[in-house]
Parts: C-alpha cells; structure tokens; sequence
C-alpha cells in the first residue's frame, strides 16, 4: 500500500488545481480519478466544450447574418457540424492532456478508478489494474456534481437528455425543448437556436436566470426574445412522452410541446454515492452535500471537502479558490475565499457577467445604496463593433460609496466582469473605478462611465 501526505479524489477544476499546489508546497500527492481524461465535468462535458460551441456557432451566425452590415458579403454559409464537433473535441483533448502533463511536473501521482473510503487513512481503487489500496495523512473530496432531473422525467440520453448529450448531437435538432432558464439552458439553447433549431425554453419560475439580478435578467429576456428564442415561464413540466419520431413534453394545465429533443437544464446535485462515506462517519444532508467546517474539514479528521460537493455557487472557479484555499491553510496556515468576490458569466451573446450583491438581495437585507448605469449603445467600441444591446450596473453603499456588486450584460462582459472582482475584492469604492483611467475606445470605458453614473455624473450619456 502506497502512503501520501494528500490523496485528492476527483480530477476536476478544484482537485487537480489543489493537487498541484499542495506538490508545490512540497507534499507527497495521488489524485484518484475515474475517467481517463483528467479536468472533470468542466473540461470533459462541461464548460469548456460548451465554450467551444458557443464560439463556433457565433461566428456561424455572424456569417450568416452580420457580416453583411460591415461590408462583409460572405455567400452560401454552411454548416458542417461533424467538423464543428471535431473541433470541440480537439479542444478537450489538448487541454484534458495539458493537465495530464501538469501532473507529471509536478509529480503528482495519478491513480484511474473509483475511490472509495475502506477506514480513516485508507482508500481502495477499483479501476482497469484491479483493487489498488492507498494510504492518506490527509484526503480531500473534490467529485463535483452530476446533472440534476425533475420527478416524471427520466433522462434516456437519446431523447431526453441532459447538457452531456446536447454536447454532441448528431443533427441539428427541427425543435428543441430546454426545461430550465438558468445557465446552462440558455447557453446550449443558445448554441442549437444559431445552427437553426426552433428553441422552447420552459421554465417553472416567472423569470430566467434564478438568482441574478433581476434587472440584468430582464434585460436579458428581452434580448433573447428579439434573437428568437421562446420562453414560456411559469411552466410545471411534469413528464415527456416519447413517440415514433418526436417527443411530447407534459405540461401541468396546458397541452403538451412536440419536440425533436429535450434538454433537462434544471441544475446540478453533488456527486457525493457511492465514495465510502460512511466508512469514516461522514454524512451527507437530504441533498447530498457534504458539510464542513471554515477550514474545508468534514466531520472526519483529516478529510476535507471542496467544490460542488460543498454546495454554494456550483462554478469551476469557486471550486479552485476553495482547492487552493484549503491546502494552503493545512500546509501554510492560512488560506482564505472572499465568497462575496465569486463573479459569475453566462456565455450567451450577449455575455452576463456578475458579482457581489444584486439590488434585490440589497432591499431585502435594507442596505442602503446608489446605483449607477450606463448603456452599451453609448460607447464607442461597441457602436464600432456592433455591439449596442445591454448595460453595465454597479451598486454602491450608499454612505461609504463600497461597491456592493456589478452587473453587466453585454459584448465580453466575462473578461469586463474582472475589473469589477478585483474592485470588491480590494474593497474599492465606486469613486475608485471612476478615477481610474480607462483606455479609450475600450468596451471597458462602460464599466467606469457606470461607476460615475453612481454620483450621476456620467459623461457620455
């Protein structure tokens, strides 16, 4: 039996990112991780080839439709999705061997299987080599999450699917169905409305994007709505019925929506069965998460939990933050996340970024503040770009002027969003933003137009 000061189990965002640096700090580290491509749910079937789609199809649809306005005459755009799709998988390849490559430098041991807890210290291995036992000072859970489902509907993977399969259609879908307006319904939704499926978007909520500034989200319909893809809110899907050649899917008090395909987009739950978890005392609450203490550790001395599986914002990046976190504390004595600085992106066109606090959440807790906003279509990069839709939003206290959070839809907002991180994490004031110089013409020029919109001093609106 092999012994190791870390055992992370999971090879995703936060695991691999902990491995390595707990090895940088000159411990002796395994990963154990089931699949053979290391990066997890994020780089295998996740953000990244989500990513790779929603790039392709953009400029597909750009093509098409908007190249013309700039002088661009591009005839007889076509679509050839087995290319489309060998790109997103060459992109997957690279990076899942990348980190692959990660490991070896910094020598980090790899173990392929299932981990599962035999006692405190002890691990067993099931994989292709047979039973493998290791031992552990110290073992961290970073398994992230699984696709979650509604009661009534059972995913098949061939009609009724979840994000894993919209991934890798074979055909563009003649109607789609997306059951759930969050971000990744509206990503893939977004990616299948451009290669020219009719999209349904359903969602039990009278709004899209639960938990987002409530403003920014109906800016945002509105946008969707005009680039043609149909909401129906308020909508209790409860059950699909799979015909000859199409789907049925059930609505509570209305008749039933015929679709090609259904992409159950209604979150995710943690990946927490089936690791052995009571082996050590370690119990999950009725929704599978795991509990633990400031410092990452569960209820078990020496094993420590991250990511998913923890719950709070389900982001590959928080997962990071909490990996790095929580093996400089064991092995420095000091790590920390500031959860209030997690940004959040919807990779639609136009991009969502967010971070800090929405207005809504700001009255319900009776902050006092100012709001600041200023419009894409009044800057001059987006006019030159075409990229007039959306705007920025920065809330401020209203006494100490501390930005509270950012709110931005718009042209490359996930890169705009950063400034905003850094400003809250740095606890900026609005007035800070506001006197730093900004290069002109920059699309970041709306972030600081905002920030004087706080003091209503905006300049260019």
């Amino acid at each position: 039996m092999a012994d190791f000061d870390l055992v992370v189990i999971g090879a995703g965002p936060g695991g691999y990112v902990a491995a390595i640096r707990a090895a940088q700090l000159g411990q002796k580290v395994a990963i154990v991780e089931k699949e053979s491509q290391l990066g997890g749910t994020c780089l295998r079937v996740g953000c990244i080839p989500s990513k790779a789609l929603l790039e392709a199809s953009h400029y597909y649809e750009q093509a098409g439709t908007e190249f013309q306005t700039m002088g661009i005459n591009v005839s007889k755009v076509q679509l050839n999705l087995p290319a489309m799709m060998q790109h997103k998988s060459k992109v997957v390849t690279t990076l899942a061997g990348g980190i692959d490559g990660l490991m070896k430098k910094n020598k980090v041991e790899r173990f392929l299987g299932h981990a599962r807890f035999v006692g405190n210290g002890k691990i067993a291995v099931a994989g292709a080599k047979g039973p493998q036992e290791i031992g552990y000072q110290q073992a961290l859970i970073a398994t992230g999450s699984v696709p979650a489902t509604l009661p009534g509907l059972e995913l098949d993977g061939v009609n009724v699917g979840s994000s894993t399969e919209a991934l890798s259609y074979d055909d563009v879908p003649k109607n789609l169905v997306v059951i759930g307006a969050g971000y990744i319904g509206l990503e893939m939704g977004t990616v299948w409305r451009r290669l020219g499926a009719q999209v349904t978007v359903l969602e039990y909520l009278d709004r899209i994007l639960p938990g987002m500034d409530s403003e920014i989200a109906g800016e945002a319909l509105r946008i969707f709505n005009k680039q043609g893809l149909e909401f129906r809110l308020g909508t209790k899907v409860i059950g699909t019925k799979v015909n000859r050649k199409t789907i049925d899917v059930q609505i509570e008090g209305a008749d039933p929506v015929r679709c090609d395909k259904v992409l159950v987009a209604v979150g995710r739950k943690p990946n927490t069965q089936n690791l052995g978890l009571e082996q050590i005392g370690v119990e999950t609450d009725k929704r599978g998460f795991i509990a633990v203490n400031e410092h990452y550790e569960t209820r078990c001395k020496g094993v420590f939990a991250i990511g998913d599986v923890i719950g709070g914002a389900m982001l590959a990046h928080k997962a990071e933050e909490e990996g790095i976190a929580c093996v400089e504390q064991l092995y420095t004595g000091y790590g920390h996340v500031n959860y209030n600085a997690i940004p959040g992106v919807v990779y639609t066109e136009p991009e969502i970024g967010t971070v800090g606090k929405s207005e809504d959440q700001l009255k319900e807790a009776g902050i006092p503040y100012k709001k600041g906003l200023f419009p894409f279509a009044a800057n001059g990069r987006a006019r030159a770009g075409g990229h007039t839709d959306g705007k920025v939003k920065i809330l401020a206290h209203a006494e100490t002027d501390r930005v509270l959070g950012v709110h931005i839809i718009g042209a490359h907002a996930g890169d705009l969003i950063a400034e905003a991180v850094a400003a809250i994490e740095f606890g900026a004031s609005s007035e800070d933003i506001a006197r730093c110089c900004h290069a002109h013409p920059t699309l970041a020029e709306t972030v600081k137009e905002a920030a004087l919109a706080v003091d209503g001093r905006a300049i260019h609106m």
